[in-house]
């Protein structure tokens, strides 16, 4: 794909032809180099030669086609809650997710010109998540805030337009990548930002890699339509003293009938225990599906 703004397309060029060298040892990434989710693929799996891909869907395709053996996507921020259509997306991909990664997120105000302290700004192009991360520092100095497709992406962007009076909300490197200069640091709303990052793969993790650890499960399931199937369905969790860490729901459709719950456990499959209460949650539901057991990132509670 060419989609990339013109300042990221030769560093995005080698890139590809570096993961082309060895697909099995690629991992995919949605965004521009200099995006949060390349710098997460390089903490996350510093052995493995970055990918980058245009959208969440190309990222994911390139796991299902070969030409990456991994990839890395962000599913939720803890200011700003899931990443927009990661829930519909991850169960159509048919990957497994194989780990999970916590990162710390910080964003800088970049743009052309010097970083002087009057300076003004019509508007600032990044991300809708990194937008609504620095929505009040946006507010505060009346800049208009403007969608694109990644963080990284935006300060390309923003170099190839060539307008001083835009700028871009993106991780410091981008700065330096596309000829940038930083105008403000750490312009997010909290200083706690932290972005929860999934692993995913062709194949599941085997039992035997995750022996001995602590596990997170992540499933999907639709309830029956029948009163207090939901209370039924989480009844066993709670019976066999599995910790659910997070449940989300979702609407399937348009016939506003058919909720999907998106659920993380701690254990995995072969516990007796989770057994149980994965069996009796199937039993009130007319779909349940893993979509992977993995090791736990970052302890719960």
């Amino acid at each position: 794909m060419r989609s990339f703004p013109a300042p990221a397309v030769a560093i995005v060029d080698r890139m590809r032809a570096a993961a082309a060298a060895d697909p099995a040892r690629a991992i995919a990434f949605q965004g521009s180099p200099g995006a949060n989710s390349h710098r997460a693929a390089t903490e996350a799996r510093p052995d493995l030669a970055p990918l980058p891909s245009f959208s969440f869907e190309d990222a994911l395709d390139a796991v299902k086609d070969g030409r990456a053996g991994a990839a890395i996507i962000p599913i939720e921020n803890s200011q700003h809650g899931r990443v927009a259509d990661i829930h519909f997306l991850l169960p159509e991909s048919g990957l497994h997710i194989v780990g999970e990664y916590f990162m710390p997120i910080h964003h800088a105000l970049m743009a052309l010109g010097p970083a002087t302290p009057d300076r003004r700004f019509e508007a600032a192009y990044s991300h809708p998540q990194a937008l609504g991360q620095s929505r009040r520092f946006l507010r505060e100095r009346g800049i208009v805030p403007l969608s694109h497709a990644d963080t990284a992406g935006a300060a390309a962007f923003v170099a190839e337009r060539g307008d001083p009076g835009v700028a871009a909300i993106a991780p410091a490197i981008a700065a330096e990548l596309y000829g940038l200069t930083i105008i403000e640091e750490n312009v997010e709303d909290s200083p706690d930002n932290m972005t929860r990052f999934v692993v995913l793969a062709q194949e599941p993790l085997p039992a035997e890699a995750l022996a001995d650890q602590a596990v997170m499960t992540t499933f999907i399931f639709e309830v029956k339509n029948i009163p207090a199937a939901l209370y039924k369905a989480l009844g066993g969790f709670a019976t066999n003293g599995v910790n659910m860490t997070k449940l989300e729901s979702y609407q399937q459709g348009t016939s506003f009938a058919a909720t999907t719950f998106y659920a993380d456990i701690i254990g995995a499959p072969g516990d007796p225990a989770v057994d149980r209460a994965l069996e009796e949650c199937a039993f009130h539901s007319k779909e349940l599906r893993i979509l992977g057991s993995y090791p736990l990132g970052r302890t719960r509670g």
